[in-house]
């Protein structure tokens, strides 16, 4: 009999899901190693593999059977996504085109690696960014830059606005999957896209005040207030849209900064300036990544104060996600700042979550860790943090406890809508 690889479920899955891989007549024991490649956007291939042994009855279950070494070890069903290793140095996976799917190629080879033999099996895993049930919607009206996600049906939904951190661009991979469980999701830009400036050295929260009229006023989109979501530079963002403006009714803060960092942040007649950093105190790390952690000032001494964020002045309710391995800078320091600010000034205890072995990139499931790559600002390689498994862990469990947080304060029905595809 033949040995064949199977997925459960079958078909194109959303990259979030979790799927069983299993590869079914073999011989009793026998030696197997599992490959996965994938091929990104930008031609850029992405590989992983683990070594494994079938069972008594000539089966192999990825969710029964530990894996022997290779990428990773131990019993991981989804290892072979959470581990692929891009081939180019500092090169991260990101999804460009949220309408395509990505291909994950699945590979058994008789024996272990290195010395693996002939190829026994294989299968095509079509991992999609945008539920076939989702509604894309490109936003620009007046000045606002975005994509809008609707789930379907006549709503109104929860509202979300969804921001990435130093790079700018438009980034609608989350967004467009968040979408899928049951919330208005926009993605916002808001530097280095279309017409929008080139750089943030000078950003104006009027522009977010703007976009955040825009998703409150739309039909489908349910009030009286929206969520935001935000990881990096966004989440510091997303503090200080909460600090300012109004209509906001829940946050989501992603190893953000409780400080203005990068540029000169305005609204109306207030400004604050960027947080001072030193070059002098970058630290090179054994594999030859710069080690940014303690680069930024303490905002809370000397002139770097007026870069604190005044987030005593919000209202909304925070949830605070990090990764306490996280070397870009010290999200933990700051999201405890942050809740002492609040407290001090009477307003409600922000939850905070931390993840041991997690880095500051943490992405949805599934997307691999990746040790470092070019830093938006410093323009130089930098090391992002973090423990692959321990960072995967902790990307299952943020995405989790998001959609649990804005289902609590945003209403909805909760869990992913169900849909034909």
């Amino acid at each position: 009999m033949s040995a064949t690889l199977s997925v459960d479920p079958a078909g194109p899955r959303g990259w979030d899901e979790p799927v069983r891989i299993a590869v079914r007549g073999l011989a009793p024991g026998q030696p197997v190693t599992l490959r996965a490649s994938l091929r990104d956007e930008k031609g850029a291939r992405f590989r992983a593999h683990a070594r494994y042994r079938a069972d008594a009855g000539g089966e192999l279950d990825l969710a029964r059977a530990p894996a022997l070494g290779g990428s990773f070890a131990g019993l991981e069903p989804m290892g072979l996504l959470w581990a692929l290793e891009a081939e180019r140095p500092s090169w991260r996976l990101l999804k460009r085109d949220v309408r395509t799917p990505f291909a994950v190629e699945l590979e058994a080879l008789d024996g272990h690696e290195p010395d693996a033999g002939r190829p026994l099996a294989r299968a095509v895993l079509e991992r999609r960014f945008l539920p076939p049930w989702v509604r894309r919607v490109p936003v620009r009206a007046g000045r606002v830059r975005a994509t809008l996600f609707l789930p379907p049906g006549p709503g109104p939904f929860p509202g979300i606005m969804d921001l990435y951190g130093v790079g700018g661009r438009l980034v609608e991979y989350r967004a467009s999957l968040l979408s899928g469980k049951g919330f208005a999701v926009m993605a916002l830009a808001y530097y280095n896209y279309d017409d929008l400036p080139k750089n943030m050295d000078t950003l104006h929260l009027e522009y977010f005040e703007e976009a955040v009229s825009y998703l409150l006023n739309h039909p489908e989109v349910k009030g009286p207030g929206i969520g935001l979501l935000g990881i990096s530079k966004g989440g510091e963002l997303c503090l200080s849209m909460a600090s300012f403006l109004k209509g906001i009714t829940a946050a989501v803060i992603i190893n953000g900064s409780v400080a203005n960092i990068g540029g000169t942040l305005h609204y109306k007649d207030e400004t604050l300036p960027p947080l001072g950093f030193s070059r002098d105190r970058i630290k090179v790390t054994k594999d030859g990544f710069a080690d940014i952690v303690d680069v930024l000032n303490n905002p809370l001494e000397g002139h770097d104060q007026k870069s604190f964020i005044p987030v005593e002045r919000s209202n909304t309710t925070f949830l605070f996600l990090v990764g306490q391995d996280d070397r870009n800078w010290k999200s933990e320091f700051y999201a405890h700042e942050a809740s002492k600010r609040l407290q001090a000034h009477g307003k409600e205890k922000p939850q905070i979550i931390c993840y041991p072995g997690a880095g500051h990139n943490i992405e949805p499931p599934y997307f691999p860790w990746y040790q470092g790559t070019v830093h938006g600002i410093l323009g130089i390689p930098v090391t992002c943090g973090g423990e692959p498994r321990a960072h995967a862990m902790a990307q299952v469990d943020v995405w989790q406890q998001l959609q649990s947080f804005f289902h609590k304060h945003l209403g909805g029905k909760g869990g992913e809508i169900s849909a034909k595809l």
